[in-house]
């Protein structure tokens, strides 16, 4: 999961925005120290989004300059949540689906917990969907 970020030079800082996201920013002293404090921003704010059951935008097919990407375990929580909103299926319903605790969804949705991969499989297959990993050569 990519998402097209702005770079912009200000004074002794690189300021980095997202088009997708108004509210995530973040910033760096050079380009590498902007680009890796951005995908805790971009994780952040959709951290925010979900707590305020907003829609997350899909990532755009294609991106022109600068890009973030989520780390694959935060990218598939970000999917669980798009396909429960999608299927308008709530942490509770879930919660029912996979015979567990509201707590447990909760964590499983937690950008910033580190969630078993399978139970995340388990949620997929639960809204009638299933994870898929695809391995590609480093750019």
């Amino acid at each position: 999961m990519k998402y097209p970020a702005t770079l912009t030079r200000e004074g002794r800082y690189v300021l980095v925005d997202f088009p997708n996201f108004p509210n995530a920013h973040t910033y760096g002293f050079d380009e590498e120290e902007a680009l890796a404090r951005a995908v805790s921003a971009l994780e952040t704010v959709m951290i925010m989004m979900m707590d305020d059951r907003e829609d997350i935008p899909a990532p755009p097919a294609r991106i022109k300059g600068h890009a973030v990407e989520l780390p694959a375990l935060s990218a598939a929580k970000v999917e669980l949540y798009r396909a429960m909103r999608a299927a308008g299926i709530g942490k509770a319903e879930l919660s029912r689906r996979l015979n567990c605790h509201l707590p447990q969804i909760d964590r499983l949705l937690d950008l910033r917990h580190a969630s078993k991969l399978s139970l995340i499989e388990a949620a997929f297959s639960a809204l009638g969907k299933r994870l898929e990993i695809h391995i590609r050569d480093a750019a």
